[in-house]
């Protein structure tokens, strides 16, 4: 059990460490600095290394390192267009009964709050959107979406500092409202056609 936990430490360290800039994208992790870093055994800290490499997270280049995966706008596009096909089939689909968008209209309003710290603001959507497919009653879509918005973190934290100096929090939570309004008044597509103008909110050029 107490590997477990020093693999989870380790995984979560080096995870966080890319969000907030310490691991720049290409940069390569080195297992025994990382070692000496965490103060524990080589085991713990290669497990954690393996597992952010199957998850896309690190590239392993044999004796030399753990590369950083640089994600692309590609790379984002992709994802955004399968958010889209993923939430919106399930906004179609979904249970807005008025206790849950009560609960939906309560998480919106903490995103609209959190507004001047990039992961507050990023954990407050991320919350929505899930809550937003937990609606469908379908644990597999949810566990896709949150899979999804793991790697658009990832990217948040890339593209954030170097090109979005400029940009607003806010701006990207605009749309949740008219989605709430719409569910409410049972129009489905018009909730889908906002949704399509949420995700096209994540810029990075």
């Amino acid at each position: 059990m107490e590997k477990k936990n020093r693999k989870e430490m380790v995984y979560d360290a080096i995870l966080e460490g890319i969000f907030a800039g310490e691991y720049a994208p290409n940069q390569i992790l080195n297992e025994q600095a990382l070692t000496e870093k965490f103060g524990c055994s080589k085991s713990p800290v290669r497990e954690a290394l393996i597992t952010l490499c199957s998850e896309g997270v690190l590239k392993n280049l044999p004796r030399y390192g753990y590369e950083v995966v640089r994600l692309t706008e590609e790379d984002v596009r992709g994802i955004l267009s399968f958010r889209l096909v993923l939430e919106g089939g399930f906004l179609r689909l979904g249970d807005f009964s008025p206790a849950r968008l009560e609960e939906l209209r309560r998480l919106d309003a903490s995103c609209q709050k959190a507004t001047d710290d990039l992961w507050r603001h990023w954990e407050a959507n991320t919350q929505f959107h899930l809550a937003l497919i937990a609606c469908s009653g379908n644990q597999y879509a949810w566990q896709q979406l949150k899979s999804a918005m793991g790697i658009l973190k990832r990217a948040y934290a890339q593209f954030y500092w170097g090109k979005w100096n400029s940009f607003s929090p806010a701006m990207d939570v605009r749309c949740h409202c008219g989605i709430l309004d719409a569910l409410e008044k049972g129009d489905r597509d018009e909730a889908v056609r906002l949704l399509g103008l949420d995700l096209e909110d994540f810029r990075i050029s």
